[in-house]
């Protein structure tokens, strides 16, 4: 069906663990699946251009800042045009501080300023996923599906 690129960063493995659906409802729908993790595997803005889709997931430090990992890939993206890109942004988050996912937040603003056509929800998961946030991931995946179409 297509060529979709998951990009992620985990902290906890809970980030890891939402990317796991994700990949696991894609292949499902007949999609090729490349995933890649921030911390272990080398990443290049341009290589985004590859695929038909890409779903980036980030955990988010701290009171709603990016990990470190992240923020050269979040630089980068300031430097290219991904308009009509379809992307999707999700993560894992605490719902202990003021500022409730905002790596994903902030990863999805720049995506849309540079033009991205997103999913609709910046899919935010309060710690561990749990059964009905992984129906929520494969509800994701689906949107994502139609946005290639």
């Amino acid at each position: 069906m297509g060529q979709l690129l998951i990009l992620y960063a985990s902290g906890t493995g809970n980030t890891e663990l939402l990317a796991e659906a994700m990949v696991a409802h894609l292949k499902a729908n007949n999609c090729q699946v490349r995933m890649k993790t921030f911390d272990l595997d080398s990443i290049d803005v341009d290589e985004i251009f590859e695929y038909d889709a890409v779903l980036i997931g980030t955990y988010t430090w701290d009171d709603g800042e990016l990990p470190y990992e992240v923020e050269d890939f979040y630089d980068d993206l300031e430097d290219v045009d991904v308009t009509g890109k379809v992307f999707g942004v999700f993560g894992s988050a605490d719902s202990f501080y003021d500022t409730y996912g905002g790596a994903v937040d902030l990863i999805a603003d720049r995506l849309e300023k540079s033009g991205g056509r997103l999913v609709t929800e910046r899919l935010k998961v309060d710690l561990e996923p749990e059964e009905e946030d992984i129906l929520r991931c494969e509800q994701f995946v689906d949107e994502i599906l139609e946005l290639m179409k």
